[in-house]
């Protein structure tokens, strides 16, 4: 595979397993909003997951760059980044709201 062909599969990869993690984060924030908690809390494990799988892929090309194979960084490279960090947050952020939702139906 050249190095276009894996820098490009890279990025696919790592906005699809975020975007991935982001539906599954929302899709937690949904079921803790109609206090269906074990499904929130199911769905935020899916989010995880895929999270993992984009750490990976992340960490295989931070290994290949540490060991001094030539990284192409492209706008799309960035892209794919950006996905990822948002995902994280996304994933953070959902987990809080889950946490708040609890919280307010243990005081109804």
């Amino acid at each position: 595979m050249s190095e276009a062909e894996n820098s490009l599969e890279f990025a696919m990869s790592l906005i699809a397993y975020s975007g991935d993690a982001k539906s599954h984060a929302m899709e937690a924030i949904y079921a803790a909003k109609k206090n269906a908690f074990e499904e929130a809390e199911k769905k935020l494990k899916l989010a995880e997951v895929s999270l993992l799988e984009a750490h990976h892929i992340q960490t295989n090309m931070l290994t290949k760059e540490a060991q001094g194979d030539e990284i192409k960084m492209s706008l799309l490279t960035i892209h794919s980044q950006d996905h990822l960090m948002t995902a994280i947050t996304f994933k953070d952020m959902a987990a809080e709201m889950i946490d708040l939702y609890k919280k307010m139906d243990s005081k109804a």
